[in-house]
């Protein structure tokens, strides 16, 4: 593994193996239940401040940045949002393109064009992977529809430094780690102002910092 990882083939392969492990672990990420999923607590968060920013006849179009297996999209889905989900790697992409059905595109989010303009934007747990942090969230200003916000999540390493050395957090592919103080430069740095950032422990015990940026 390089410093720089490379989320196109090997990560891949070392995470989920052939399409059809991909297919398994989604399936059994999606099954369950709400108060074990991490995923239906993100959802809730970011369908919360929507409704702040949004009338509630909008459905908020979203565009989710490294969507890996495509378990949030598939959340998004449900809710009748559009959604576009876009991943670097091939497998991942005609995964979700193929399983849940939404559009996809497939790229490095800093290195391809604005196709479109949407609502939400988010990014979960994809800033720690990236060398240059600051430069792929100011990314999405390229891609924010007006009036609309960016939603990002990182892991809370000023949490999990307490419970040692060995945690999810840490992780090697981990490029960076991030405390309450550094996440709210970093959206600075970007460009964007801070509408709110929190800390949890999600059902899977990750420690987890979530911001809102306008």
């Amino acid at each position: 593994m390089s410093v720089a990882t490379d989320y196109y083939g090997s990560y891949v392969d070392a995470t989920y193996g052939n399409p059809n492990k991909m297919a398994e672990t989604f399936e059994k990420i999606i099954r369950l239940p709400n108060k074990k999923s991490d995923n239906h607590g993100r959802f809730q968060a970011v369908r919360n401040f929507a409704s702040v920013c949004f009338p509630e006849t909008k459905y908020p179009s979203l565009l989710d940045v490294g969507s890996g297996l495509g378990v949030f999209p598939f959340l998004v889905k449900k809710n009748k949002w559009p959604c576009t989900a876009l991943d670097p790697d091939p497998r991942a992409v005609a995964h979700i393109k193929n399983k849940i059905g939404i559009n996809t595109i497939c790229g490095d989010f800093l290195l391809i064009p604005s196709s479109g303009k949407f609502d939400i934007i988010t990014l979960n747990k994809v800033l720690e992977h990236v060398e240059d942090p600051i430069s792929m969230l100011k990314k999405a200003h390229d891609w924010l529809a007006p009036g609309g916000f960016v939603y990002i999540e990182v892991p809370d390493g000023e949490v999990a430094r307490y419970k040692g050395p060995e945690r999810e957090e840490f992780t090697i592919e981990h490029l960076h780690i991030f405390s309450f103080l550094s996440l709210g430069v970093l959206c600075a740095k970007a460009g964007f102002l801070v509408q709110s950032i929190s800390r949890l422990c999600e059902p899977s015990t990750k420690y987890t910092l979530r911001a809102f940026l306008r």
